[in-house]
């Protein structure tokens, strides 16, 4: 298979800072099993809360899965049978494998399909009977109809940032969808999960955040993408790891986020005045 798939099997509760009511909504689309679609710019944390939503819904469960989470990176090489499965020889026979969104399916696993709008169009197409009062997967190679377990529950997302239209969402998926806006969090917030994140101390990740902020504000100028929270946690572990501040948020945001030189100089400039 030509996906990348992570099957999601955290014991421990995986760090989410709520920054509105975004527990709650998701929790509410999973008891009446509306599917999810999470759009926010890159790092900003859609992953992570998806992974910290599936911990929290399936440890209240009576009978949680060994696999509660499946989420699949999606790309432009993604096909339908990459998502539904396969015949593959094994031996002298050949045998019908599931793929990650039939495997979801079937054991009522929430799946999370990761930068959807990257994925080929028949691939977004083949998910609209999971979306409404069907709730089946077709696998036309074996003339199956799959119904969904009762616990099962879609989720997509994608970075509106990078939309166009060729890539972009036709509203015959977007509406079938509850959809919840994401953005990078405040100067305390992102402080705090930076800290949490990366071990660094409290005074140091709220100079990250401030660079954040300040690095965000350069899209007025014509910078279309911000340094993401995952760069600054990055920057964090660096320092908290014995490197210069200075140097880890060289290597960490600023030749992280750009090639062009101008913008490197720009965020250079920032890192300047924040860090001692």
């Amino acid at each position: 298979m030509t996906e990348a798939v992570n099957f999601f099997t955290a014991d421990n509760e995986p760090y989410y800072l709520p920054l509105a009511d975004e527990v709650e909504i998701f929790r509410a689309a999973y008891s009446a099993r509306l599917p999810v679609l999470l759009k926010g710019p890159t790092g900003c944390g859609k992953t992570r809360f998806v992974e910290h939503m599936t911990w929290r819904l399936y440890r209240e469960t009576a009978n949680p899965l060994e696999v509660p989470l499946v989420t699949v990176s999606c790309h432009e090489d993604l096909t339908a049978t990459d998502m539904v499965g396969r015949y593959l020889l094994k031996g002298d026979e050949t045998v019908w494998t599931d793929g990650p969104l039939t495997r979801a399916v079937r054991t009522g696993a929430i799946c999370y399909l990761d930068e959807i709008v990257e994925a080929r169009k028949d691939t977004t197409v083949l998910i609209h009977s999971l979306t409404d009062h069907r709730r089946i997967l077709p696998i036309d190679k074996t003339g199956e109809l799959v119904a969904a377990h009762p616990e099962f529950l879609l989720v997509i997302s994608y970075n509106p940032g990078y939309q166009s239209v060729l890539k972009d969402l036709k509203p015959s998926t977007r509406q079938r969808f509850v959809s919840l806006e994401f953005d990078y969090p405040g100067v305390e917030a992102e402080s705090a999960i930076i800290a949490h994140e990366s071990g660094v101390e409290a005074a140091m990740s709220e100079r990250l955040a401030v660079i954040g902020e300040r690095v965000r504000n350069l899209k007025q100028h014509g910078f279309e993408e911000g340094v993401s929270t995952r760069l600054l946690i990055y920057a964090g572990e660096l320092v908290a790891g014995g490197i210069d501040p200075r140097r880890a948020a060289q290597v960490a945001i600023v030749t992280a986020i750009s090639d062009d030189a101008t913008v490197q100089e720009a965020v250079a400039d920032i890192v300047d005045v924040i860090l001692p």
